[in-house]
């Protein structure tokens, strides 16, 4: 396992005892199934409890909320590590993600709530995508009608990660029908179990992990209201930097576990008397994905830097490159490592078909490859 870069002491510590504590809890097979049914779930909740213990998931929270501080970079290093280790805690994502909104549009009352819960293990989940718009996130209708004390919401959200473990969604609704399709957009912290709001899985191949919802005249107090009515626009671009790191952080874990399994198992199998990885068609593959994957870790943790630094400023074409060069990167790792392995990185048995089953996804959610090329090309003036 190649050292990682980071920026501190500190940041190595971190790292070390995350490894340390997933080498003790998850490091087998044997372990990792018995805590998520035989990997048919993401999400253990009492593991994720013992990272709570530990101040964990309180990294890069402000202490008022019972966080340890930090920045983004300690957020990557834990997305990294526990991504790395396949530790079943899928609910952090989506809760790392939405806990960047709540800090800095949220209420004083919604911040001791959520990012308060977040650091005791409570899982957030974020719904914004919709059936008729994805990509297009300005298309989205749900909508949130005003009345007496708050608004009332009607309408259906998609592909809604962990919702079915969370306790609020970070919902986004048309609150108003004029002016441009970015106007009008609402951000609601939404109890996932108020009247009116049905979770319903949606089955995968990555197990269970993502979900509709459908809100039938659910009714939210003014309270509820994340920011500013109709100016949630500028409230999740302001995110997006947060969004792409924290997915291309658990991709660089992924592919960096894909590879060491490769390497692993090219070093054991024999063909022709001798290992395959002393065949040169085979370790020429092993060199690219290695340097691969050291330019997505220089990539994702300089970019991390440049947020720790100034933690308003922009970076649109920075995070969307980390973003679809590490997914497009673990992707490929996985592919190779299947073609590696043979029909043994096809079989269940070990871990391969799963690594290439969680990096093939992660190129189309949080923003398609397409998307961030578009991003990234934007920002050239093009």
């Amino acid at each position: 396992m190649p050292a990682m870069h980071v920026r501190t002491p500190e940041h190595a510590s971190f790292a070390d005892s995350i490894d340390a504590f997933c080498r003790a809890k998850v490091g087998t097979r044997a372990q990792r199934d018995a805590l998520a049914r035989d990997g048919t779930e993401t999400h253990s909740p009492s593991l994720y409890a013992q990272m709570a213990e530990l101040g964990w998931l309180g990294a890069g929270l402000s202490p008022e909320y019972g966080g340890s501080g930090g920045g983004m970079t300690d957020i990557c290093i834990f997305a990294e590590r526990t991504s790395y280790w396949l530790a079943p805690v899928g609910g952090y994502i989506t809760t790392a993600v939405a806990a960047g909104p709540y800090a800095k549009f949220g209420t004083e009352a919604q911040r001791q709530k959520v990012l308060g819960g977040i650091t005791r293990g409570r899982v957030e989940a974020i719904a914004i995508s919709e059936p008729g718009a994805g990509s297009d996130v300005a298309a989205l209708s749900c909508r949130a009608t005003r009345t007496s004390g708050g608004f009332v919401l009607n309408g259906q959200k998609t592909w809604c990660s962990n919702a079915h473990l969370a306790d609020h969604l970070l919902l986004v609704a048309r609150t108003q029908a004029s002016g441009s399709r970015h106007e009008g957009l609402t951000m609601f912290c939404i109890p996932v179990s108020t009247p009116g709001v049905e979770v319903r899985g949606i089955p995968t191949l990555g197990g269970k992990d993502v979900n509709d919802v459908f809100l039938t005249d659910c009714f939210v107090p003014e309270s509820a209201v994340v920011g500013v009515v109709d100016q949630a626009w500028p409230q999740l671009m302001a995110g997006l930097n947060s969004e792409r790191l924290i997915l291309a952080a658990s991709m660089l874990g992924r592919g960096r576990r894909a590879f060491d399994d490769a390497v692993a198992y090219v070093k054991e199998r024999k063909q022709f008397g001798k290992p395959i990885g002393s065949f040169q068609a085979i370790k020429h593959r092993i060199a690219d994905l290695a340097m691969e994957l050291d330019c997505c870790e220089l990539l994702v943790y300089r970019v991390a830097a440049m947020v720790d630094e100034a933690p308003e400023r922009m970076l649109p074409r920075e995070a969307s490159m980390a973003k679809l060069k590490t997914t497009e990167t673990a992707k490929r790792v996985a592919l190779e490592g299947m073609q590696m392995m043979g029909g043994y990185g096809y079989a269940t048995e070990y871990d391969m078909e799963s690594h290439l089953r969680a990096t093939v996804i992660s190129t189309v959610f949080g923003g398609t490859s397409e998307i961030q090329r578009d991003i990234i090309g934007k920002t050239f003036g093009l």
